[in-house]
């Protein structure tokens, strides 16, 4: 679960931890980031340690109870927002700004928030970076006011790296070590404009310093990203997703008809489009008995014209009796949709970090196919719980799709394999641990010195 680069000298367990998790939500869209954070902290709670989790720009998204309970929400996105905008209202009184942050705001920034995207938010996105010197401010000391007001934490964590801006001055007026989680950011940052870009990725380098650690999913990402933030090894940690197992249980019985699934959000991102034509052409060349297409996954106003698309594509094919859509599932309906597949495949763009819907297929006893790059290779290699596909084309995915298909019973057995290893090493238990294990190494070293280097936004 976790592997040192360059170790820390053999930590001294000081007992309880009190843990801050910094994690910003997403509206009302499901996120990943937000999932892993909440299994994280309920699961950190659970064995004994105080772990205060604090929602950041939006409310979360979540299909387990929310551990964020009464914790009030910094960064709102409206106000997040209107500073960048507007000299005026940076300077305004707090009873504005305490309007601008009310909850039927916040509601209607929901639906705007599902549709931005990352080029389209390169500036805010560099003001946030250079944090005490960027445009949000007011946000960053209302955050480190609250903070102070709590008592001392032994560790902040970051839930990604878009939000190493803050690390400079959480260091300074706390005087706690910081930590950063990965997951995900690398697209974010890639489908920029490149000019915004460039400038993303420099400002983030010189703000990574500011950083005590990394705790990276996978070490795929973590070498992706010790590259592109010029950072040390010895600064990388990696400690793979786990999930609550409660309620993954396999199909007492191979299920039928054939069902092909996709689990993530139903974006190009995630290849959807891709997979939607290479089951067409498994479909037309008839040798996958009974297939059946099942989509499911968070569907936000964002992605709907993409799926209605994808649907008359599949309809005008004549198929779309045999290709269901399961947008925005609860846990238990999404506990029920994989235990109903016979093979999962969510064929990505590269960089992806992890993929949670990596392990919650196999909990339930459903074998991958993945394609032969980012996270997946190690994931398919660790778990030996599914095979490698070549996503070049359309074409080369349905064969190697269909050559899967066609042995039910050997997919069978490689979707228990993997169950196995998910139970053993992909827990919330085990991650827990793995996080608690790297917070005492860190805890036991130096304390951080305070950084004062400048901030620059290009």
């Amino acid at each position: 679960m976790i592997s040192g680069l360059d170790g820390f000298r053999t930590p001294i367990i000081f007992g309880l931890v009190n843990i801050v998790q910094l994690t910003p939500g997403a509206g009302g869209m499901y996120c990943g980031n937000c999932f892993r954070d909440n299994i994280l902290v309920k699961e950190l709670r659970r064995q004994g340690h105080d772990t205060l989790m604090i929602p950041l720009y939006l409310e979360m998204t979540l299909e387990e109870e929310d551990a964020t309970e009464d914790a009030p929400l910094f960064y709102n996105g409206i106000n997040v927002y209107l500073d960048q905008i507007s000299k005026f209202f940076r300077k305004a009184p707090r009873f504005i700004r305490e309007i601008t942050g009310a909850r039927q705001f916040l509601k209607w920034t929901h639906g705007r928030a599902a549709k931005t995207r990352a080029e389209d938010v390169g500036e805010l996105t560099l003001s946030m970076l250079m944090g005490e010197s960027g445009n949000q401010t007011q946000e960053l000391d209302d955050l480190i006011r609250f903070l102070k007001a709590q008592g001392h934490p032994d560790v902040i964590s970051l839930s990604n790296s878009m939000l190493i801006g803050m690390a400079r001055r959480l260091k300074q007026e706390l005087g706690c070590p910081v930590v950063c989680q990965l997951q995900g950011e690398f697209n974010y940052v890639e489908s920029m404009r490149p000019e915004q870009k460039e400038a993303v990725w420099k400002l983030m380098a010189e703000r990574a310093r500011d950083i005590d650690l990394f705790i990276s999913p996978s070490q795929y990402f973590a070498d992706l990203m010790k590259e592109k933030l010029e950072i040390p090894n010895r600064k990388f940690r990696v400690i793979h997703n786990g999930i609550n197992l409660d309620g993954y249980e396999p199909s007492p019985t191979i299920p039928r008809p054939t069902a092909l699934g996709f689990f993530a959000r139903m974006c190009p991102e995630k290849g959807l489009d891709l997979l939607v034509e290479a089951f067409l052409q498994i479909k037309a060349r008839n040798q996958v008995d009974a297939l059946e297409l099942w989509v499911g996954g968070g569907c936000g106003p964002g992605d709907e014209a993409f799926v209605a698309q994808l649907q008359d594509k599949i309809k005008q094919k004549g198929w779309i009796s045999d290709a269901k859509f399961f947008p925005n599932l609860s846990r238990e309906d999404k506990q029920d949709f994989l235990r109903n597949l016979n093979l999962l495949c969510v064929p990505a763009e590269e960089g992806e970090a992890f993929g949670l819907y990596t392990i919650e297929a196999l909990a339930s006893g459903v074998p991958l196919a993945q394609p032969n790059h980012s996270a997946f290779p190690e994931i398919i290699e660790a778990t030996q719980g599914g095979v490698l596909c070549d996503v070049s084309s359309a074409d080369t995915l349905s064969r190697d799709l269909e050559k899967a298909l066609l042995d039910l019973k050997g997919l069978r057995e490689i979707g228990t394999r993997g169950r196995e290893v998910v139970l053993k090493d992909y827990s919330a238990e085990s991650m827990a641990k793995a996080t608690i294990r790297v917070y005492e190494e860190l805890h036991s070293g130096s304390r951080p010195e305070p950084s004062t280097a400048p901030a620059t936004a290009a």
